[in-house]
């Protein structure tokens, strides 16, 4: 699967050539350190595929051809968020380019840095409706960080740079470069950009926050006694995993992460309460329900978090830290706002706290943190067992017990929920699509982690439902050998559909169940290469999940679990956090 990489040509940094704007596109790429590409030919983009084929030979970079290009695009998501580059994608003009629409949109959502490079019809073309025109920079205006379209080759090589530049720089986010067939082929005096050497009038992200707002933090911290921080996948793009973890144990705060901020914290470290929010700990909902003093570190508010805005913390004082000014105070008016690049922003934090000798009363909140070990006794996360039944949460805890440091991605449903509530991640380790909640995202993503760290264990963790919405990409597992573990947790249902029909519609189950149609997952992997199990009894699944690990290749291994089982905790739409389903009765924070 993997080449030998060799850095692009560097003659051309000493005097400009004669190169067309493809050569002058993939060169760029290298220099901005890119060693592997997602992406799907097409008629628009063959001009740039024709200079990749060169690149390739010489050993200088790896395409990964996928089978959708929506594949591509999930797993140059997850490339980034599991090793902090930027990814790269590739799709032609036309279905090419809408093919990429959502995975566009779920790196948005999530902040994700990714630079997406379209085929477009000639530049004589475009507004004609020629065959396999599309708008996409029109298209993808509302779901990127940025876009261009190259309407001179001479432009490549500053798009690029100002692309990368954009796409890591302050909030992440994907950028979309939309390429005319015939700006791929002109040739010109082509001069490279160094990466890094760009200016844009108007973008200057903020990195270091304002000193007297931090200075503002230290009394709010001090003063508390029943503080917790609110960690956000802002924390995970920023790597300020060190920083969380001394400004927690130095006031011995309790830390809540959202499902973006999973692998922020150590969720093994006493301190931890898990995931906050619809399917949060009990723990942690009770945590954030009665707190004084609520510190969120790169986190938005979201409604996924709040659920009833108004009754989230009711009783705390807010100190918000976050890079992007217009999520700041955006739902929740916080007492200290600080704009900033989270790790820098903490680091000077800790920085004033150090320079206070030892005046930290770090006893003020044991009180605070017996109350919150007794909800952990009282209401934990439990895993059933059932005589003749897999219970889904089974599944998720064997996994955890088997592969604890490995890289875990998920689909979208119940077995997220599960797979977020029973894992225990290391930083950029969990890898999920948490804002848009993208069906179809695990095995793609597995597919770009696993290419990223070929050493590492990669597993995705999907849904029957979910999984079909990309199984085309068992294919590119076979075709690159690519090792990633796919455990389907199967109940025939869209799980969390059915879920909320049993609970809030009556029982009426609209269009959820998938059992009529589901293929033999079996048979399906052995077509395409991969390995294929199954298990179905609670005494052979430990047995199976050893063996899919030990397997040196992809695999499948379907999952058959108690159909009915429901994702508990969960807050009601509209309800306050302290208000949960699925806990005993007369369960509360008092």
């Amino acid at each position: 699967m993997q080449s030998s990489l060799h850095p692009p040509s560097t003659d051309t940094q000493q005097h400009p050539q004669r190169k067309t704007g493809a050569f002058a596109l993939i060169d760029s790429l290298q220099r901005h350190g890119v060693e592997h590409i997602f992406g799907y030919p097409g008629g628009a983009i063959l001009p740039i595929y024709d200079a990749l084929y060169q690149a390739e030979q010489a050993g200088g970079i790896q395409h990964i051809l996928v089978r959708h290009e929506q594949g591509g695009s999930h797993a140059a998501d997850a490339y980034a968020r599991a090793t902090g580059k930027v990814g790269v994608c590739f799709g032609t003009s036309g279905p090419g380019a809408t093919n990429l629409v959502t995975g566009i949109a779920t790196a948005q959502m999530d902040s994700i840095p990714m630079v997406v490079i379209t085929g477009q019809v000639t530049r004589a073309a475009i507004g004609t409706d020629a065959f396999q025109e599309t708008d996409i920079f029109g298209i993808t205006l509302p779901v990127v960080k940025h876009s261009y379209v190259v309407r001179d080759p001479k432009d490549m090589a500053r798009i690029v740079a100002e692309a990368f530049y954009i796409a890591k720089t302050g909030r992440p986010g994907p950028v979309l470069i939309d390429v005319p067939k015939d700006v791929g082929l002109e040739e010109f005096d082509y001069t490279p950009v160094t990466p890094g050497d760009v200016q844009i009038r108007g973008y200057k992200p903020t990195v270091k926050g304002n000193p007297r707002q931090i200075q503002q933090a230290l009394p709010l911290l001090q003063a508390a006694e029943r503080p917790l921080l609110y960690v956000g996948g802002g924390a995970i793009a920023a790597a300020a995993h060190d920083e969380v973890k001394e400004l927690a144990e130095t006031f011995q705060i309790p830390v809540t992460t959202t499902l973006m901020g999973k692998g922020a914290f150590d969720e093994k470290h006493p301190l931890s309460v898990g995931m906050l929010g619809m399917h949060g700990t009990a723990y942690a909902n009770y945590a954030v329900s009665t707190c004084d003093l609520l510190i969120a570190v790169g986190a938005r508010f979201d409604d996924r978090v709040t659920s009833k805005l108004e009754t989230f913390a009711p009783d705390a004082k807010v100190i918000h830290i976050d890079i992007d000014p217009a999520e700041v105070g955006k739902n929740r008016k916080p007492q200290v706002p600080i704009v900033g690049d989270v790790r820098h922003v903490l680091q000077e934090l800790l920085d004033r706290v150090r320079e206070m000798n030892g005046a930290v009363d770090a006893s003020r909140t044991k009180v605070w943190l017996d109350r919150i070990q007794s909800w952990k006794t009282k209401y934990p996360l439990v895993v059933p067992s059932y005589p003749d039944q897999i219970a889904p949460q089974q599944v998720i805890a064997e996994l955890d017990k088997q592969a604890p440091d490995a890289y875990y991605t998920t689909d979208v449903g119940q077995h997220q929920m599960w797979a977020a509530q029973f894992l225990r991640n290391g930083p950029r380790q969990w890898i999920s699509s948490a804002g848009l909640g993208t069906m179809g995202f695990g095995v793609p993503a597995a597919l770009g982690v696993q290419v990223a760290l070929p050493d590492h264990q990669v597993i995705c963790v999907a849904g029957d439902a979910s999984v079909m919405m990309n199984i085309q990409e068992l294919a590119t597992l076979a075709h690159y050998n690519i090792k990633v573990k796919t455990v389907i947790v199967n109940n025939g249902w869209q799980g969390m559909v059915r879920q909320w029909q049993e609970s809030f519609y009556g029982e009426r189950y609209s269009s959820s169940n998938m059992q009529v149609g589901m293929p033999d997952f079996v048979k399906l992997s052995d077509a395409f290469g991969v390995k294929g199990m199954t298990v179905s009894e609670p005494g052979q699944l430990s047995a199976a999940i050893a063996d899919m690990l030990a397997y040196d290749g992809p695999v499948v291994l379907d999952v058959r679990v108690k159909r009915d089982e429901n994702c508990y905790p969960m807050v009601a739409p509209g309800k306050s956090n302290a208000d949960m389903i699925g806990l005993p009765d007369g369960a509360s924070p008092d």
